[in-house]
């Protein structure tokens, strides 16, 4: 079991541009081990940048990236980390078993086939050839190749992107159980829910620069709207003008709310249909914030 809470990696005041477009621009970033960060922002944010910088793939102009205290270039530090990028290349004529085996020779302590096989869901898929699967399964044998080293940092670079819903549960799962074991995981996601379920921290980038990070709580505190829905006979645009309304609509039976207050509302709308029903309120999730930061942010 690796190291409860230490630091592991590290970006300082890193800067970063590209011709005349500024990637990075003074990002200060923190991981570490037993936790899960997620690093949120539109395209174009400096997502991709700040991990290629973490990884060693791309030299910042200004600022340190440390991994483990050493540099991304570092062999050492560089075999104690795992990597399952957006995208990748595996050669379509090796079997999942082999590629995953030959993979697992790269590190000084990988985990045994079978343990790599139970946590990636591939137990099947050992013997077929890597050119035979799915896109699904592709990112199967990815986050496979990702683990069995056995890292102490798992970089993680939209993870579910082409699973089913059962996949990407169960993906979240081993997620959750290697971090329980210790390690480090740096997510990246257009999946807002994704974050929401997975992430300790979350770090939001706009335009090369940190706009905000914090727990999930904390993120959702700065948006402190309530989400009121229920199937009711009352008029959105009316519903609209009532004090206290943020926005009103109405969806085939279902009306749909959001205001700070939710007990005032909810009183107006039973003294404005005693038939009302299904009602839920919600505090607003972490994708709500999430726009509404970015939103204020190019404003």
């Amino acid at each position: 079991m690796h190291a409860t809470h230490s630091l592991v990696a590290t970006l300082e005041k890193v800067r970063k541009r590209y011709g005349a477009t500024t990637a990075l621009d003074g990002v200060d970033l923190q991981i570490e081990s037993g936790k899960i960060l997620a690093l949120l922002g539109p395209n174009g944010a400096g997502k991709s940048t700040a991990i290629s910088v973490l990884l060693g793939l791309v030299d910042p102009d200004g600022g340190r990236a440390q991994l483990f205290g050493q540099s991304p270039h570092r062999l050492a530090a560089r075999r104690r980390i795992g990597v399952m990028l957006q995208s990748a290349t595996l050669p379509e004529t090796l079997r999942v078993g082999e590629l995953v085996e030959l993979t697992a020779t790269y590190y000084p302590d990988p985990k045994p086939l079978a343990e790599t096989a139970r946590i990636a869901g591939i137990g099947s898929l050992l013997k077929s050839p890597c050119g035979a699967l799915s896109g699904g399964q592709l990112r199967r044998v990815q986050f496979a190749l990702a683990i069995c080293g056995n890292p102490e940092l798992l970089f993680l670079d939209e993870p579910t992107t082409g699973l089913d819903i059962e996949a990407r549960e169960a993906l979240w799962r081993s997620v959750r159980d290697l971090v329980q074991e210790g390690s480090a995981v740096l997510l990246t996601t257009h999946y807002i829910e994704e974050a929401e379920a997975l992430a300790d921290r979350v770090v939001v980038l706009m335009g090369g620069r940190v706009l905000t990070q914090g727990s999930v709580d904390e993120l959702r505190a700065q948006n402190l709207k309530r989400q009121i829905r229920c199937i009711s006979r009352v008029d959105a645009e009316e519903v609209r003008t009532w004090p206290g309304v943020s926005a009103a609509t109405r969806r085939d039976r279902w009306l749909e709310i959001e205001a700070p207050a939710a007990e005032i509302i909810v009183k107006r709308l039973f003294a404005a249909d005693a038939e009302l029903t299904e009602l839920e309120v919600q505090r607003a999730g972490l994708s709500q914030a999430f726009v509404k930061l970015t939103q204020e942010s190019q404003a």
